[in-house]
């Protein structure tokens, strides 16, 4: 079986328009770490689940397992600078980015559109990623209700507007 090219898989996957996200987690020394993710999916309403794929490697993961607990932040087009940070091979990819400690013991990025702060439920090998799974205990939708900021084939951008238009007349 030939081998699928790496580049390759990823420009096919990055032609699925998603969602962007930054997963926090905290260390045992209270620093913030995390990374950006665009794979992100709900698992199951009842429970109320869902599951994020660190690296293996990245300090985000390791901070998971020893915690036991991460917060997936669904970020607005206003955040793109700090997609790209948390996306970034940074020592600090947390440095002035301002956030909180919730009184579940999760950081929380102020400004988000909307956050799920969950308790790690299982976790699962991936190949070079973990498959985590979370088990929601608290969420909250910013009130402003920002735009949403979007990933496709590479880029970050919002929703178009017809799509924007489409959504208000639903409501």
């Amino acid at each position: 079986m030939a081998r699928i090219s790496v580049d390759n898989y990823k420009r096919v996957l990055g032609s699925f328009p998603s969602g962007v996200t930054v997963v926090t987690a905290l260390t045992a020394d209270g620093k913030m770490v995390g990374f950006t993710a665009s794979a992100f999916s709900a698992v199951s309403l009842d429970p109320p689940l869902i599951l994020v794929c660190p690296s293996l490697a990245s300090e985000t993961y390791q901070a998971i397992c020893q915690s036991g607990r991460f917060t997936v932040h669904i970020l607005g087009y206003e955040q793109e600078k700090m997609a790209y940070q948390f996306a970034s091979k940074m020592t600090d990819k947390s440095a002035g980015i301002e956030w909180q400690r919730s009184s579940r013991g999760n950081a929380i990025i102020n400004g988000a559109a909307a956050y799920l702060e969950c308790r790690l439920w299982e976790n699962y090998p991936g190949g070079d990623h973990a498959i985590v799974v979370g088990e929601v205990e608290h969420l909250q939708v910013e009130e402003n209700d920002p735009e949403p900021l979007l990933y496709y084939r590479g880029a970050m951008s919002r929703v178009p507007k017809t799509l924007v238009d489409a959504a208000i007349l639903q409501a």
